[in-house]
């Protein structure tokens, strides 16, 4: 086999279908993000980033820096191991107290991203608890899949965000049988919020356990960022909540959140735990000091929620189409693989805005978008010139507006 003739053919494939990915290399700027340096082509170029997941900003915030600067001069740059073998630094055993503090559980577990975390942690209970059957929503995460897929246990996917479906599907199983159902929160690329309560509400129907993945809700919502599970008051109705320190937090890293059992059975039997190094303690004392930041300011998550209002009106009023829903993430409807990407490209070049197309696998075909997510560091004068470029190009390409009828 021409092993190079078979991995160029499936490149040209992806690239005439416009879903070929290119990464846009570009510098943040300390201390002014969104403001970043783009190169591109030998040259730079400035540029405002408007898709990123660093929500509020936290990864550009003085207090996260210094305690990472901080760390650095004290312990170095690296972990030195596993956290079984010389890895286990004193700044991860502050993080982890923490995290269970955050969503209210008696401990929590580090990982070295929110992937890991969800691959490690779903694979290991649904492996090794005796005929488990895991229970997914049909939008959940490649690291969930990939999880539970590796677990090789009974899996069942539930309609999205439909208890009923949910209900009818376990009433059908052995009663006897263990059950793990597994759902996030915030879906990152639609931005609809899981029915929390009402999945509690099966869960208890069936003696199931809950697993929630909160990474793209974790800092932003509840009073003090534990999710929207916080703010909904429902952390205490939930087996495990899984996180991220690389979105709102700003840093780097994932976590579990649950009961001392729970998650010391993880810790001594998930390989993706066991044999990987630990964060370097520069990273957890950054992540710790988001956290317990967060924890107390309400500035960022006010501020982001008010930035994310005028987006949302704004693009409404010019007739730009967005997906209505009631978080943060603002996708921006183009419908068309190649010209999402024309789009992306044409609002870099000409106005020096930064939004990534998003095309399939990661989105369903013909639901090609661009993911808007204003945060509290974007200007007044920033969304001003999103929206004047947006409807510009809208008007270029002649694509549909959409504008709501009184």
């Amino acid at each position: 086999m021409d092993f190079e003739a078979f991995f160029e053919d499936r490149l040209a494939n992806l690239k005439e279908e416009g879903n070929y990915r290119v990464f846009t290399d570009i510098e943040r700027h300390k201390g002014s993000f969104p403001a970043a340096t783009r190169h591109h082509d030998g040259d730079t170029h400035d540029v405002t980033v408007w898709c990123s997941n660093d929500y509020l900003g936290m990864g550009q915030h003085a207090v996260v820096l210094k305690a990472m600067h901080e760390a650095l001069d004290r312990c170095g740059a690296g972990a030195g191991g596993t956290r079984n073998i010389s890895g286990t630094n004193h700044y991860h055993v502050l993080l982890e107290r923490e995290l269970a503090d955050l969503h209210d559980k008696e401990s929590a577990l580090l990982f070295t991203s929110g992937y890991v975390s969800n691959w490690a942690a779903l694979s290991t209970l649904a492996a090794k608890i005796p005929g488990c059957i895991v229970l997914s929503d049909a939008l959940n995460h490649a690291s969930m899949i990939e999880g539970i897929r590796h677990s090789k246990a009974e899996k069942h996917i539930w309609a999205h965000n439909d208890p009923e479906d949910l209900d009818r599907r376990l009433s059908a199983m052995d009663p006897d049988r263990p059950k793990l159902i597994a759902f996030e929160s915030v879906y990152s690329m639609d931005g609809d919020i899981a029915p929390i309560a009402e999945i509690c509400d099966v869960a208890d129907k069936h003696g199931a356990m809950t697993y929630l993945d909160e990474v793209h809700a974790v800092g932003l919502y509840g009073p003090r960022g534990g999710g929207i599970a916080e703010r909904d008051g429902l952390m205490d109705r939930l087996t495990v909540i899984e996180g991220t320190l690389g979105k709102a937090y700003g840093v780097l890293g994932g976590y579990i959140a649950a009961s001392t059992a729970l998650c010391d059975f993880i810790r001594s039997f998930a390989s993706g735990f066991i044999f990987t190094t630990a964060l370097p303690p520069a990273v957890a004392a950054g992540a710790c000091a988001a956290v317990k930041h967060l924890k107390s300011s309400e500035l960022e998550r006010s501020r982001q929620q008010r930035n994310v209002r005028v987006v949302r009106q704004r693009l409404a009023d010019i007739g730009i189409p967005t997906l209505d829903n009631p978080s943060h993430i603002v996708p921006v409807m183009v419908g068309d693989p190649v010209k999402c990407k024309e789009i992306s490209d044409w609002l870099m070049a000409n106005h020096g805005i930064y939004v990534q197309p998003i095309n399939y696998p990661t989105v369903p075909k013909g639901t090609e978008r661009l993911r808007i997510t204003p945060s509290p560091v974007h200007s007044d004068e920033d969304i001003e010139r999103l929206i004047v470029a947006l409807s510009d190009i809208w008007s270029q390409c002649a694509l549909h507006r959409k504008y709501d009828v009184a």
